[in-house]
Parts: structure tokens; C-alpha cells; sequence
């Protein structure tokens, strides 16, 4: 039996599962645009771990969104996640937060998934998956134009979600493109990868892990 703590916090919604052999047994979520990781996070631990009746010794592993996403965000994850690790003296687990997005949809055949976040102006990070979320295309932070996913919408109906999906609107008219912009990352779909790469052994340097910011992180002035 593997008894993971799933941690997702790469964007606004504060993200906690408890996931036993890849089912999750109990959840905890609030998706707030005021980004309350830091104040959220650690209740939330505890109270899915309370729910579920298991106190923090009894987990094998925590896994942690990797990124990309708000730098806040992943900052507060990982390093909650990372102090687990040490203390508990477990292993370090990472999910690729595009990855775990995509396996929130169900489509049909030939269609391909696109999950797309807000980056800084008219960017997104974006990655595309085939229905069976092979991953077609990698992770890469890019400018929205008339032209982006062409090569794709061409030839597929494609389900473009998430945050940067609101970026897209009014800019990509093609009729092959579905836009839902309501998806957030969440813990739940972390749970069943999170599993695989505990059986696999494949594990983060504890000590040495960094979340994956795709972009340098850029300190907003704010306005005199």
C-alpha cells in the first residue's frame, strides 16, 4: 500500500489530496484569485489527513505539482512539500502541472488536449496530449496569435483549458477549437500519477529540487 500526499498549488486554486494506491480518499480545494497558499495549505494537509483518519507518519511519499505557474505558488508547494520530506523521511515526488490538468478531460477520438495557464501579457504555458494523454508537443511558454495550435486545429479538434484559455477568446476563431476556461489544476489528478512514479522509484534530490518556472520570475513594479 502507497499512502501519498498530493500538493497543488501552481495557481489559484489551493489543492490537497490523500491518495491511497492511486484512489483519493479525501480532498481538500479553494480556488481564490487572492492566492491564499500560504494561509490554506497547511490546514488543508491536516484536515485531509484527519478525514481520512491517517496522521503525517503514515504517509510513503508526498507529491508536489511541478510547475509551470505562479511563482508564488510553486514556491509555497514545493517547499511545503520539501520540509515533509526531510522531516518525515520520505521520498519526493513531482507532477508536471500541464500533465495533470490534461487528465481532468475525457475526449473522443482524434481530438487532442491542450492545457494552457496565464503567463505575463498575452503569453500562456501550454503543452499538447493526445486522448490517451500521450504528450505530442512539451511544455513551452508562448505569445497567443491568430496562428498558434495551427498545426493542430487544421487537422484535429483540439480542447484548448485552463486560465490561458481566457487569452485566447476573440484571438483563435478556428471552428476545430473548444475553449473552456473554467479548469484549475487540481490534486485529484495527481493521485494516479503520482502512484505510477512511486512504483517506478522515480523520485526528486530532496535537497536539490527546484520547481519548474519555464520563465525567470520578473518583480512587478508597483505604479507611484
Amino acid at each position: 500500500m502507497a499512502l501519498i500526499l498530493n500538493l497543488e498549488t501552481a495557481t489559484t486554486n489551493c489543492s490537497v489530496c490523500l491518495a491511497k494506491d492511486g484512489k483519493v480518499i479525501s480532498i481538500k480545494e479553494y480556488d481564490s484569485a487572492n492566492y491564499s497558499h500560504a494561509e490554506q495549505l497547511h490546514n488543508f494537509i491536516m484536515e485531509v489527513l484527519k478525514e481520512a483518519s491517517f496522521s503525517l507518519q503514515d504517509i510513503d511519499a508526498v507529491a508536489v505539482s511541478k510547475g509551470p505557474g505562479s511563482y508564488t505558488g510553486l514556491r509555497i508547494g514545493v517547499s511545503a512539500a520539501k520540509g515533509l520530506c526531510f522531516s518525515l523521511d520520505v521520498p519526493l515526488i513531482s507532477i508536471p502541472t500541464l500533465e495533470s490538468m490534461a487528465h481532468q478531460l475525457v475526449v473522443p477520438e482524434g481530438h487532442l488536449i491542450i492545457p494552457v495557464l496565464d503567463a505575463r501579457r498575452m503569453e500562456v504555458y501550454s503543452a499538447v496530449y493526445s486522448r490517451d494523454l500521450k504528450e505530442i508537443r512539451a511544455t513551452e511558454a508562448e505569445i497567443i496569435n491568430e496562428d498558434s495550435f495551427k498545426e493542430y486545429t487544421d487537422t484535429h479538434t483540439v480542447h484548448i483549458m485552463g486560465s490561458g484559455a481566457e487569452k485566447c477568446k476573440g484571438v483563435l476563431n478556428h471552428p476545430n477549437i473548444v475553449l473552456d476556461t473554467t479548469v484549475v489544476p487540481s490534486a485529484r489528478e495527481m493521485a494516479q500519477l503520482s502512484q505510477k512514479k512511486f512504483e517506478a522509484n522515480d523520485f526528486e534530490n530532496v535537497a536539490y529540487f527546484e520547481p519548474y518556472y519555464l520563465k525567470d520570475f520578473v518583480l512587478q513594479k508597483k505604479k507611484a
